[in-house]
């Protein structure tokens, strides 16, 4: 794949995602938070995302992991799932970038699940692209910093997005983290490998998971205990 047909891949996927507009939902890539984020964050986030796709479009053998969407402390601040503050960096050293940047102001945010998924990404010596089956923050009515499951009704309009994006990486392998990811792959025709989403005490299994699917050893440095 050449790469101007790269860019403009990844440009149109970012372009379908600014278009989605739903009810009790954040779109990191239009919409501003009035209490965390710089006033230019949406075009941060969109630019973060915009690189790590192209990254990934022109790779080789990629895989992608799937959760169900974006949460409060994560992925609504950073736009990048399974990503929150803490780990953008780490998450453009994946893909040999030093142009990701922060949209949000203040201390960095912590989340849970992104600490865990990128301790095991460490163990992990091979691209992985991360997304979610929902790519935006669903949240309670009146309640923006909080998280929900989105409704099938709102992933069905997603849908044609995830579609196109897995046509453009072709990945050599899908994970579905959680059973909900799996479920909505599975009512699309997507093949993918179901592995226990870290959360709830579900780290172990996990990251057991993981190292089958990669055949990593059980020696190997684990990550530590979510907190």
């Amino acid at each position: 794949m050449n790469r101007p047909r790269v860019r403009d891949e990844a440009a149109a996927i970012v372009g379908d995602l600014g278009r989605l507009r739903f009810a009790n939902v954040f779109n990191p890539y239009i919409d501003v938070c009035p209490d965390h984020d710089v006033a230019d964050a949406p075009r941060i986030r969109r630019r973060n995302l915009e690189a790590v796709l192209n990254a990934a479009i022109g790779a080789e053998g990629a895989s992608v992991w799937i959760a169900r969407d974006l949460g409060y402390r994560g992925g609504r601040r950073t736009g990048l799932a399974l990503t929150d503050d803490l780990h953008i960096t780490p998450h453009g050293a994946l893909w040999s970038l030093n142009s990701l940047k922060r949209a949000t102001k203040g201390p960095p945010m912590r989340e849970r699940t992104a600490a865990v998924v990128w301790q095991a990404l460490r163990l992990i010596d091979q691209p992985i692209f991360l997304w979610n089956i929902f790519p935006l923050h669903p949240h309670e009515p009146g309640d923006p910093l909080s998280n929900r499951c989105h409704t099938r009704r709102e992933r069905a309009e997603c849908d044609p997005i995830l579609s196109r994006l897995l046509r453009a990486i072709a990945p050599k392998s899908v994970i579905a983290i959680g059973r909900d990811a799996h479920a909505g792959l599975q009512e699309i025709g997507v093949p993918a490998v179901l592995i226990r989403h870290p959360s709830y005490g579900g780290q172990r299994e996990f990251l057991d998971g993981l190292r089958l699917h990669y055949g990593i050893a059980h020696g190997s440095p684990s990550p530590g205990n979510m907190r």
